[in-house]
């Protein structure tokens, strides 16, 4: 994925930088790390330090020295994540600033005027977003519609065209329906990626999976195809093989400041006395600083002590894992291995044979056989849900 900043290799997992960095690591260290795209909040950099003070400074790469890929999200997540603050009309959102207290009106134009001022390579439109808890079924259609109309709004509004990448998200909560003319509706607009959003937010396995392999299926091949919030590796693994490209979450950054690794296995619990007089790395087959250069007894001790170091260690191995781990699957890809690829990594986490039924389903649909590594058969009926589609009028 050829970005104005940085050429991007995916699948690929982008570390989160909510305020502009990554939290426990420096841009030479995401460097090291060969990440190539991280993310930044419009929201949240709106307010501070403001988008006008970072476009005087050169844009977002120059005020925080990073050369690579930046993508920001539209400020549309806050919706969900700061619900109780925020009223949403056909105008915008309007959100109440958890800093001050003073409302502020965003809409679409705002949002890629903003995004404008930060200069990422890619941004993304402001879109309806709607909790997974919520039962209202029209309250889902009018964010579907919603999602589009805004859509539109952002590509008028966006100045810069030639040099920022405007990507629309799919949208229409777990109804097939809404998800199949929301994918129809930014198609059309001929976008130069696409993001399925509405995910990684409380919902089953089973929806999870069959939402991303409706949306991945229906998006144009040769266009990437963005699953957002995503940062479980087991999750990243399947969406792969359903088809996404691009994931991004503060799972391995957050779930490393509370002393937790990640490993093929699953995950590391640092603070658990067996490690007290471990020797041994975290991971014997990483080559990240880390794991090169301390131990799991040394980590242990700062890790329990809540040495401030302990964090940064941590976050830097898990996210070395992350980018370890999809550049294994883009080798696979590369090298027509990926079943081989997948059905090894799931020996090594489910080595009982324990594959939950959720990945085993959703593999079957990839074309993936897990004969011989799990021990439950595909039940899935995705391939009648996705037939019985109703066409519902599009914008």
């Amino acid at each position: 994925m050829k970005l104005p900043h940085y050429t991007a290799e995916t699948p690929m997992f982008m570390p989160v930088g909510t305020q502009g960095t990554v939290k426990g690591l420096t841009s030479q260290q995401l460097q090291e790390l060969d990440c190539h795209v991280i993310l930044g909040n419009t929201y949240h950099l709106g307010n501070r330090p403001g988008n006008e003070l970072v476009a005087a400074m050169g844009g977002l790469h120059s005020f925080i020295n990073w050369p690579r890929g930046m993508l920001t999200d539209s400020g549309g997540f806050q919706m969900v994540s700061l619900l109780h603050l925020a009223d949403i009309t056909e105008e915008g959102v309007t959100f109440q600033s958890p800093v001050d207290g003073s409302r502020m009106l965003l809409t679409p134009e705002q949002s890629i005027a903003i995004q404008n001022d930060l200069g990422a390579d890619i941004m993304m439109q402001l879109d309806d977003v709607v909790p997974a808890t919520n039962t209202d079924p029209a309250r889902f259609m009018e964010a579907t519609y919603r999602t589009t109309r805004w859509l539109d709004r952002c590509i008028a509004a966006n100045k810069r065209p030639n040099d920022q990448n405007l990507f629309p998200i799919v949208q229409g909560g777990f109804n097939i329906d809404l998800r199949e003319l929301s994918v129809q509706q930014l198609v059309a607009r001929n976008a130069p990626g696409y993001a399925i959003g509405g995910l990684a937010g409380g919902e089953t396995k089973d929806v999870f999976w069959r939402v991303v392999a409706q949306c991945a299926a229906g998006l144009p091949p040769g266009k990437p195809r963005y699953v957002m919030g995503i940062g479980y590796p087991l999750d990243i693994v399947v969406c792969s093989a359903l088809g996404a490209d691009m994931y991004d979450s503060v799972y391995p950054t957050r779930t490393a400041r509370f002393g937790v690794a990640l490993v093929d296995a699953g995950v590391m619990k640092i603070k658990h006395a067996a490690f007290a007089r471990d020797m041994r790395p975290i991971d014997e087959t990483c080559s990240c600083m880390t794991c090169k250069q301390y131990t799991r007894s040394y980590l242990h001790h700062v890790v329990t002590r809540g040495v401030a170091s302990a964090s940064i260690l941590v976050t830097y191995h898990n996210v070395a894992y992350m980018q370890g781990l999809t550049q294994r699957i883009q080798q696979a890809i590369k090298q027509q291995c990926f079943p081989d690829f997948v059905r090894q990594f799931l020996s090594g986490m489910f080595p009982a044979g324990d594959v939950p039924q959720w990945v085993v389903d959703a593999l079957d649909v990839a074309g993936i056989s897990l004969e011989g590594v799990a021990k439950l058969k595909p039940v899935h009926n995705f391939y009648e849900e996705v037939k019985s589609v109703k066409p519902m009028p599009v914008v």
